[in-house]
């Protein structure tokens, strides 16, 4: 069908907006439905393709909800969805809901790793979730099945179930203390933990969400982001049911080939957008629209009010480069909109209030690393990123390794509290034991997040994940500077160096570096491999190993960031083998 023969469900419409304040999340599905906003997928070239309300949504859920209940699916059973960009998601993740069972998203092939990778990676997180049956894409039905097959799992595709008869049926009643899903963080490949959410933390999280940002009547979304994700799913798929929000919606791999999409998209919307990206999706557009001139012709970015950053560690270097590839065509440095949150607190934890923009403070790297300064060396200085306040009823406290509290500039492990921490890590008692940590006031516990951070004045600043850490010789070292400062040499994007530590042939631990490399030339190569070594041991005083590696080699999680750890465990392995420098 031709966009032109579309109309987009619009920004606004005569029902009051709720802003998310439901007992359960089929009270906000029934809601929405009464509106005429819904969801608007778009095609490889950001036109519009499909127009889906939530009314006809929730028309399709409650028939997807009947199928799902004559199959057998009974309250509290989970049902594996392949979290694809489109309407038959949407409508059977509701289904899950209004039939009381347990939608688990999980993701679609990623251009790493190829097709046994992605069955293993499908098969562990079925284990994981038990489900009593994966609904697929038939796109993807070879693989899908083939890892429902592993798992004992009935596998099937979303073209076939749809076929299934749906008779008449009294649908479960649903409490806000129920369990309303299962989210797989991106990275969950060999211990995948599902996290349980109750409908109460998804609402109070998505009632936060418009209150930290002040959603308005004409605020629309963009998104590019995976539903499988949970900035995607829960900031870009069930805040906008929660919140009645229209949403044009492109798919990921659509991003991945045309990211420029996106800004066209945003450009169109006549009301004020809302959209978030990780760091790599703004550096991007950056770099792909360096070399055009004409940028004030082609977008209009001048209605884009927020520009959330989140999901990674933020880099204002690559935040600044976007405001000076964008601002001829009106985007305002004010609209960045940073943000912290992880999945085991539904998204969000803490929000920067709209119109602050991006800010930041200088911090020794010393500090950062909590080891004393060589007063030899001149001091280095990291910009951390200010990542806003907690969420309405969210708490946020900074501890140290004995667990007591720590005063405002010093950093220690985040630790955050309320109605949006999560249930629990499904089937898994010792996991949810290590992160939820009991408090004497009886208040609730804390989930400890295992990022290190810092307060000043109620805002969080985020330094880094402490299981990333690299200590070697009693010093400890942020694979992020040691990633940025090989960055900063020629030839190298965001995403191209992974930097964790190893043992050395005498024992001891040293850092390596696996970089993409881009030169075929192996004397070329060897230089470059110099240059790599000089440049980190200007950052962390001492010698590395340095492995050039193919392009696109290094692996990423779900979500598209960079998994150190994956990287390391496929090095040592074997699996990642390094460019031959031999001439």
């Amino acid at each position: 069908m031709r966009d032109d023969a579309l109309t987009p469900t619009p920004n606004d419409c005569d029902l009051p907006r709720i802003r998310a304040q439901f007992d359960t999340f089929g009270e906000a599905i029934d809601y929405a439905a009464r509106s005429k906003k819904g969801l608007n997928f778009h095609d490889m070239r950001g036109q519009l393709s499909r127009v889906y309300p939530y009314s006809e949504m929730r028309e399709d859920a409650l028939v997807m909800a009947r199928r799902l209940i004559a199959f057998g699916i009974k309250p509290k059973d989970r049902v594996a969805l392949i979290a694809e960009t489109a309407p038959e998601f949407a409508s059977l993740f509701c289904a899950c809901i209004y039939a009381g069972a347990w939608p688990v998203p999980l993701p679609l092939p990623t251009s790493f790793g190829g097709k046994d990778s992605y069955i293993d990676q499908l098969a562990v997180q079925l284990g994981s979730s038990d489900p009593a049956i994966l609904i697929y894409p038939e796109e993807i039905g070879e693989m899908a099945a083939a890892a429902a097959a592993k798992q004992g799992c009935h596998g099937e595709s979303w073209q076939d179930f749809a076929t299934r008869e749906a008779p008449d049926c009294d649908l479960p009643e649903m409490s806000s203390d129920d369990i309303c899903y299962l989210q797989y963080s991106s990275g969950s490949t060999r211990f995948p933990t599902g996290v349980a959410v109750t409908h109460k933390a998804l609402l109070h999280n998505l009632y936060g969400h418009a209150v930290s940002m002040d959603l308005g009547n004409d605020n629309r979304c963009v998104s590019w982001l995976p539903w499988y994700h949970d900035m995607g799913l829960v900031g870009c798929f069930l805040s906008l049911i929660a919140n009645q929000f229209s949403v044009d919606l492109l798919k990921p791999d659509a991003f991945a080939r045309r990211p420029l999409a996106w800004l066209d998209m945003i450009s169109r919307n006549p009301g004020r957008t809302v959209s978030y990206s990780p760091t790599f999706g703004y550096d991007i557009c950056a770099r792909r629209i360096s070399s055009q001139s004409n940028v004030a012709e082609r977008f209009d970015l001048s209605r884009w009010r927020i520009a959330g950053n989140g999901a990674d560690m933020i880099r204002p270097d690559v935040m600044q480069s976007f405001v000076n590839a964008f601002s001829e065509a009106g985007f305002k440095a004010s609209a960045f909109t940073p943000s912290y949150g992880l999945a085991e607190a539904v998204l969000a934890v803490t929000v920067m209030p709209p119109g602050e923009g991006i800010r930041v403070e200088l911090v020794e790297e010393e500090r950062l690393s909590g080891t004393p300064r060589d007063i030899s060396r001149p001091a280095r200085y990291r910009a951390i990123v200010n990542c806003g306040k907690a969420l309405p009823d969210m708490e946020v406290r900074i501890c140290g390794e004995d667990g007591n509290a720590r005063g405002d500039h010093q950093i220690g492990k985040v630790w955050c509290r309320g109605p949006s921490v999560m249930h629990s890590y499904f089937r898994n008692e010792e996991a949810t034991k290590d992160c939820l940590v009991p408090d004497k006031d009886g208040k609730g516990d804390w989930l400890d997040t295992g990022d290190m951070g810092y307060l000043a004045d109620g805002y969080l600043f985020i330094v880094g994940r402490a299981k990333d850490m690299i200590i070697i010789n009693g010093k400890n070292h942020w694979p992020q500077d040691i990633e940025w400062a090989v960055e900063q040499l020629p030839g190298f994007n965001h995403g191209d160096i992974a930097a964790f530590s190893v043992e050395t042939e005498g024992g001891e631990e040293a850092p390596a570096v696996l970089v993409h490399c881009r030169v075929a030339d192996p004397v070329e190569r060897a230089k470059l491999r110099e240059q790599i070594s000089d440049k980190v041991r200007s950052v962390t005083g001492m010698s590395c190993v340095v492995e050039l590696v193919p392009p696109r080699t290094l692996p990423r999680t779900s979500s598209g960031k960079l998994s150190r750890a994956k990287a390391k465990k496929l090095y040592l392995s074997g699996e990642i083998v390094p460019l031959d420098l031999a001439a």
